[in-house]
Parts: C-alpha cells; structure tokens; sequence
C-alpha cells in the first residue's frame, strides 16, 4: 500500500473541524440570505385618491426596502394638510414631491415656468384633462356675464396641464373649474387680463407619433 501524503493525512485528521467550519459557514450564508433588507418608513396612499387637497386621512406610513424608496419620497412627519395632489394616486402608492403641486412639480416642465391656475368656464369638459395634456386656451367673445366684448378670442397655444384640482364639495361652484397649467410669465399675464375680460375653454391636442 502507498503511504498517505502528508497533506492528505492533514486533512484526514482534522476532517471533523473542516466539517464544523464548513457547515458554520453555510448556516452564516444562509442567515445572510433569509434577513430581511432594511426599510425606511414613507408617506403612502391610504386609499386610492383623486387629483386635488389633501387631508391627514387620506395617507398612511408604509416600510419599503430602503433601496427601493423612490427619489423625493415624504416621509413620516411631513404636513401636507391643504397640499394639492396633481393627480390621482393608488392605494398604497408612495408619496413624493413631484406628484403636489409645488415647486418640484413645476420644475420638470423647464426653468422659469409657473404653475398657472385658469378657470375654465365649462366644468364638465374640463373633466376630460389629466396632467401631462397639452391645450390651447380660447377667450371667448363673452364675459362671464354674457356681456359681449371687442376684439377676437385670445388664443395661446401648447400649454401643458400640470393639475386638474378636484374642490372639496363645500367648494364647488358653477362658475367653471379651475385647472393648473405649464406657462412662462408673459403667458401668465396673458392669460389673467383674458380671464378677466372673456370665458375661456380649452381644446385638447391629439398625441403625436
């Protein structure tokens, strides 16, 4: 019979301790893979909710795996009593900042832009818009009043629709809906003086491909 090698014996004598460290060692990759990630606590939705204020009621704090928080999330502690949600959000949906309006919200559509409220004399079309709507606004030849007025429909082109603000029932009012829209400053100054003097409608662009 060959005499064993040495490294052989070596192993053959001490086969119960490598048998110990290898089982420790595969318990410890073991523990690895069934430990829970970290998570971090954020605001989410508590029910499915519509575009418009918000009320401590309508949000809850849910534990996500800290690495799939999504940027601009609001965490627990956040007030956003009376924020305006741009539009609608599921149950259980984080929150994050560019879904109020607000300064992170109006910021995606360009430097210098403002989030400018119209009121759109017809409430009922104006249900048709969601965020993200490109329109045209037309100030109509009649004031609010049916007064007739001088010169032709003021008409700016290519706005986008950053919120369609759903009012609290106690809020409604029949004198049109009011929604929020992209606009630079000159825009915004058009767009006041015509509401003003005029009704102004919407018209919806079609998608381009």
């Amino acid at each position: 019979m060959r005499p064993t090698s040495p490294p052989l014996r070596l192993i053959t004598r001490h086969r119960r301790l490598l048998a110990a460290l290898l089982a420790a060692t595969a318990l410890w990759c073991v523990t690895l893979a069934v430990q829970p990630p970290p998570t971090t606590p954020v605001l989410a939705a508590a029910h499915d909710l519509s575009s418009g204020p918000l009320t401590t009621t309508d949000l809850t704090v849910v534990n996500l795996p800290t690495t799939a928080v999504p940027d601009g999330a609001l965490l627990p502690g956040t007030d956003i009593t009376g924020r305006v949600l741009a539009a609608p959000l599921r149950r259980g949906e984080p929150l994050t900042d560019v879904r109020l309006l607000g300064p992170a919200l109006i910021d995606t559509y360009g430097p210098g832009m403002r989030a400018t409220p119209v009121r759109i004399h017809d409430a009922t079309a104006a249900t048709l818009l969601h965020p993200g709507d490109t329109v045209d606004v037309i100030g109509t030849t009649s004031q609010w009043d049916d007064t007739p007025t001088q010169g032709p429909p003021t008409v700016i082109r290519s706005l986008k629709v950053i919120a369609t603000p759903k009012p609290p029932p106690d809020q409604l009012t029949e004198t049109g809906t009011l929604i929020v829209l992209a606009t630079t400053s000159d825009q915004a100054t058009t767009l006041a003086h015509a509401a003003t003097t005029s009704r102004l409608s919407v018209t919806l662009h079609g998608r381009t491909h």
